[in-house]
């Protein structure tokens, strides 16, 4: 038996499904599990740039498959880009696939289940869908069907219908498990494992000894950051609010470290207002990404009240690993909420409320203590809840009980690369 990861991306790709996959697909190799993973060649924020077809990397087999490369500039483009890498997945893992082998199929692109559901059954495979984002409720949350209703609605019966057929759904929050579950989904075949980060390769960097925050020239100011995907589920409005009724404060500094759909209107907001106090960068390659997140003393984490049961922001992990508090902008009642009161890791304030989060952000940076025990208790959440070699011990179980039980099986190790 083999593990087949299905994703649009993987290693060395730095977006956030990869990071998951190529985490999980590492470790259990390392333990002596035969995977393979089928991804495309190219990379989220680089589609010109090509990768190997096929290759071989710390134990893993890679089959990157040849599709459309039209990028995430457009809609339409985006689209064909999904089309194509469904109709390889199917003819990859129509021709692929062994009896008895487990396919876990991830949610990008979205529906991707759809076209591999038929290939592995007929091969003999199980198919475990590992749901990362929830698809379609977060395109119908934020009003993309809303010409067409009607395909929203069919997508989510066929998505439904994909679920209930597979071995095994895993999803990373209770609240997106009983959305399904209110859904009618057969509750046995909805499993949670929590998304973790890796305490090894993300640790807490002094902000007197970090090189990048010294090279970029913030000594002693107090950093507000965020870092990652300037997506469609996230809010940023209430922050550059803030910042702006904060400008005068010579100490205080807002980094925005990414890319994504809403960057532009960002940095068009912060260039309207002549926001001095906010700075821009690009993410920062794998080997500096505890020195990046250790940069702000502060991490901002937001998402649309309405898509609590949808989406998980996965930058909170990599935040708890580095050691920093959470600045949360979002509903009080929702996920990330939650572990922030119950643990003293972070604040939260509403979406809207720009007076208080401006407020809060100067009461932190008058009080260095607090900040830096929330930052201590944030790594110790981590490292208790939601620690790397932690799910890959939960994944390896279960791995071992859908496959009745017996120990997965060693291969000979590959002639290959190690990971950079």
């Amino acid at each position: 038996m083999r593990v087949i990861f299905v994703n649009r991306y993987f290693h060395p790709d730095q977006s956030a499904t990869s990071r998951m996959v190529s985490a999980l697909a590492f470790g259990l190799a390392k333990h002596g599990t035969d995977v393979e993973v089928i991804a495309s060649r190219t990379r989220h924020d680089d589609p010109d740039n090509l990768l190997p077809g096929m290759e071989a990397c710390a134990g893993v087999r890679i089959a990157r498959l040849a599709t459309t490369r039209f990028g995430r500039h457009t809609l339409p483009g985006r689209a064909l880009d999904y089309l194509s890498f469904h109709v390889m997945a199917f003819f990859w893992l129509l021709s692929h696939v062994g009896r008895g082998d487990m396919v876990v199929v991830c949610t990008d692109p979205p529906l991707i289940s759809l076209g591999c559901g038929l290939p592995v059954r007929l091969r003999g495979g199980h198919m475990v869908n590992w749901i990362m984002d929830l698809f379609p409720e977060t395109a119908v949350e934020l009003g993309l069907f809303r010409k067409m209703p009607f395909l929203g609605r069919l997508a989510a019966t066929l998505r439904d219908r994909s679920i209930a057929r597979s071995r095994l759904s895993i999803c990373p929050t209770e609240k997106m498990a009983d959305f399904l579950r209110t859904r009618g989904l057969p509750a046995e075949r909805i499993k949670v494992l929590h998304h973790w980060s890796d305490a090894a390769e993300i640790h807490p960097v002094a902000r007197d000894e970090n090189p990048l925050r010294i090279a970029w020239g913030y000594g002693g100011k107090f950093v507000v950051g965020y870092s990652g995907n300037f997506g469609r589920a996230h809010e940023f409005t209430t922050l550059i609010d803030a910042a702006t009724l904060l400008k005068d404060r010579t100490d205080i500094a807002f980094l925005m470290i990414g890319g994504g759909y809403k960057l532009a209107s960002v940095e068009a907001a912060v260039r309207e207002r002549n926001l001095t106090n906010v700075t821009f960068k690009p993410l920062q390659p794998a080997d500096r990404i505890a020195e990046s997140l250790g940069v702000p003393d502060l991490h901002v984490v937001s998402l649309l009240p309405h898509l609590e049961h949808c989406i998980i922001p996965s930058k909170f992990y990599g935040i708890l690993a580095a050691g920093r508090p959470t600045l949360f902008i979002g509903s009080p009642k929702g996920g990330v909420a939650a572990v922030i009161d119950a643990h003293g890791c972070g604040v939260t304030v509403e979406i809207g409320k720009a007076g208080q989060l401006a407020e809060t952000i100067s009461a932190l940076a008058a009080a260095p203590q607090r900040v830096a025990a929330m930052g201590v208790a944030a790594r110790a959440v981590l490292e208790a809840d939601y620690a790397y070699e932690r799910a890959l011990a939960s994944w390896r179980s279960l791995f071992l009980a859908l496959s009745g039980g017996e120990p997965l099986p060693v291969r000979p190790r590959l002639v290959e690369q190690e990971p950079s």
